[in-house]
């Protein structure tokens, strides 16, 4: 079964599973951070219409290990279980499904072959030793699907064990091509679903409820719901018909509402960024920005030249370090004096002179102290001025942001992209 390939852009088209038993995934070794493939793969399934039951890491320990996949697979029609091949995770994963499914390893001449091919574009020969990674449960079978590393499947009872190199050598190809179609095939024939993430900046989840609440938990065939993704509220709309254009035909007024009903805050959907909603924004009035900083260490450039159509709406980033070099953008000694540099009256005299020296109509300054040390008891670390230019005016706020100072350039750098995007719109008030 595959994906529709006539979905809109962030609108993926599938065949939604008759109530089921939701997947589970496994990953084997690691904790924190090395759990972002099987958050990659959770997403991925929602996308598709099917949340993940349930997520979690286990030891490399192949007893803890079996009894998880024992619990998983008692409460699931598909386990996947991610784990390194060539390390001891992938060793551990293989015994204990052997174990579990009374099927004993064999050699399996498809992977054996795939590992001999992979060793001989790196023109070397496989070490005997190796012939071990080949080595699967009688009935496993190899998913070709996923090419760029191959990962395998097993049935045991009524359910499928997904077993993925983990981390996979293409993570798209490999959700995609391989276990969202694996879960829709598990999952049964059903209706046609079509998933929607609206995406808002400047308010809180309860403001967002009050705002949808209408839709929150209404029964229908659009479901709404709503969650905080770091400093932005996601509203999730998955639209449920007998085919795929039934699906859209009845997310359209909806979508249409609860947009709406979120205003400016709503910056986009999907796979959106807000440093893509601006450079539509300065595209469409064949505006450019110019960016003075000396508080994010050159994120908030970095963000706009990352944009497609950089060279046509983003003319420079000057990353501010001295007081030599505020004064070069028009920052004069005595406002430093009077203001401090880290200022509301500094911020705006920075964008004012960024945007004369690029002849540009936008412009964005951020001056402030992103830390970890430089804090005062009336200026303490976390402080942020942002000045947005734009043909209506110049705006300047100041922020207090908490976290360190990684945390405080990416709030900084949102917050200042989120100014002069309202200010584009029409001035709204930006984000606190």
């Amino acid at each position: 079964m595959t994906l529709d390939a006539r979905a809109p852009r962030g609108g993926r088209a599938v065949r939604l599973a008759k109530p089921r038993l939701d997947p589970a995934v496994l990953t084997v070794g690691g904790v924190g951070e090395d759990d972002e493939t099987a958050r990659h793969v959770a997403r991925g399934f929602l996308a598709a219409g099917i949340p993940v039951g349930s997520r979690h890491v286990v030891d490399e320990d192949e007893g803890r290990l079996e009894a998880a996949l024992r619990a998983a697979l008692g409460g699931s029609g598909l386990v996947v279980v991610l784990a390194s091949p060539g390390g001891s995770a992938g060793d551990i994963a293989r015994r204990a499904l052997s174990k579990i499914a009374g099927a004993r390893l064999i050699l399996s001449d498809a992977l054996l072959a795939w590992l001999e091919r992979d060793w001989a574009r790196r023109e070397r020969a496989m070490p005997h030793r190796l012939d071990r990674l080949a080595l699967l449960p009688r009935g496993a079978q190899l998913a070709t699907a996923a090419a760029a590393e191959p990962g395998w499947t097993l049935e045991i009872g009524t359910a499928s064990v997904a077993v993925a190199p983990n981390p996979p050598a293409d993570l798209a190809a490999m959700i995609d091509d391989w276990l969202v179609p694996l879960a829709l095939e598990r999952s049964g024939r059903g209706d046609a679903a079509v998933l929607r993430t609206l995406l808002a900046i400047g308010l809180s989840p309860a403001d967002a409820e009050d705002r949808i609440g209408e839709w929150l938990g209404k029964p229908g065939p659009v479901s709404v719901s709503s969650a905080l993704a770091g400093d932005e509220v996601r509203v999730q709309l998955l639209a449920r018909g007998a085919t795929r254009r039934a699906a859209l035909d009845a997310l359209a007024p909806v979508e249409a509402a609860v947009r709406g009903a979120l205003g400016p805050d709503c910056y986009g959907s999907d796979e959106d960024t807000l440093e893509g909603a601006v450079g539509r924004l300065l595209a469409a009035r064949r505006l450019a920005v110019a960016v003075a900083d000396a508080g994010t260490g050159g994120l908030l450039a970095q963000r706009l030249g990352s944009l497609t159509d950089a060279r046509r709406c983003f003319d420079r980033g000057v990353v501010v370090g001295s007081r030599a070099a505020l004064e070069e953008i028009g920052v004069s000694e005595a406002l430093i004096e009077a203001h401090g540099a880290v200022s509301a009256a500094v911020a705006r005299a920075m964008v004012a002179g960024i945007c004369v020296s690029a002849g540009t109509g936008c412009g964005l300054a951020v001056t402030g102290l992103a830390g970890p040390a430089g804090g005062t008891a009336a200026k303490p670390v976390g402080t942020i001025f942002i000045a947005a230019a734009s043909p209506a005016g110049i705006q300047v706020r100041g922020f207090r942001f908490d976290g360190g100072p990684h945390a405080v350039r990416r709030q900084a750098t949102r917050a200042a992209l989120d100014m002069l995007r309202r200010a584009l719109l029409g001035g709204e008030s930006a984000s606190p």
